[in-house]
């Protein structure tokens, strides 16, 4: 059987390697942003979908929230549940895939952050988060978005990219092919190379936007970064949507 991409990448130690940047304060920052825009009661219910190494579902959690992440990878996952605990926080983190999670609650909140959208070879699989927000989140509560500006990337895509950190390279080569973005990512370590791939589908605004209302989501706010910039399909990196479910 073909292993997809991020079943290697993302069970590497490497990969926190490669995104040690997007750290604890930029997670911080996004959260800001959310909780300056939604209205939530002290000990909300908060899901985490696609929650990688646990950054957001931490800084949540440090809020006082009622905190559950999921994700695919056993590594990210006991990576982020090792910093819950180093922090105190009593986070539930649970292995699963986006395409066959299932939970027996509704939350106040619903996430979906930093690209973990896009994956998959269809429409219909990728889909799968936007169906478990709309099956999990209460009616009147709140569902984010976050994905990167396809209008943006394509016109600002870093073909290549090197960064040396002494014991060990990273060569990043970026490239737009068909309707996603692919990226090949060399990493050399005592003369020793590994290569991982990733590889996004790339959807444009009005599918994004049109699909959100489809799952009963009202679109109430909309950012083109995480320092609350309003959204311009020209000139915003990211698309960050603030929905509320209203069916």
């Amino acid at each position: 059987m073909k292993q997809n991409w991020f079943e290697k990448w993302f069970e590497s130690d490497d990969y926190l390697k490669v995104y040690q940047h997007r750290d604890e304060s930029e997670a911080n920052l996004l959260v800001k942003l959310i909780l300056n825009h939604v209205k939530l009661k002290p000990k909300s219910s908060i899901l985490d979908i696609a929650c990688g190494a646990g950054r957001h579902s931490i800084s949540f959690a440090k809020e006082g929230f009622n905190v559950i992440g999921f994700d695919i990878s056993r590594n990210l996952l006991n990576y982020a549940r090792l910093k819950a605990e180093e922090k105190g926080l009593n986070i539930k983190f649970i292995n699963s895939d986006v395409r066959t999670f299932s939970f027996d609650c509704k939350f106040d909140l619903s996430l979906n952050l930093f690209t973990s959208f896009g994956y998959f070879e269809s429409d219909d699989e990728n889909l799968s988060v936007f169906k478990i927000a709309s099956t999990h989140t209460k009616k009147g509560g709140y569902f984010v978005f976050d994905y990167f500006n396809t209008e943006y990337l394509k016109n600002y895509l870093v073909e290549s990219s090197f960064e040396n950190f002494g014991d060990f390279q990273i060569e990043q080569i970026r490239a737009i092919e068909g309707n996603r973005v692919n990226k090949k990512i060399r990493i050399i370590k005592n003369e020793i190379e590994t290569e991982y791939n990733e590889s996004v589908q790339l959807y444009i605004y009005d599918w994004l936007k049109n699909s959100l209302k489809s799952f009963g989501f009202d679109i109430i706010y909309m950012f083109g970064n995480y320092e609350g910039n309003q959204f311009d399909i020209k000139t915003s990196p990211r698309i960050i949507f603030i929905c509320q479910k209203v069916s």
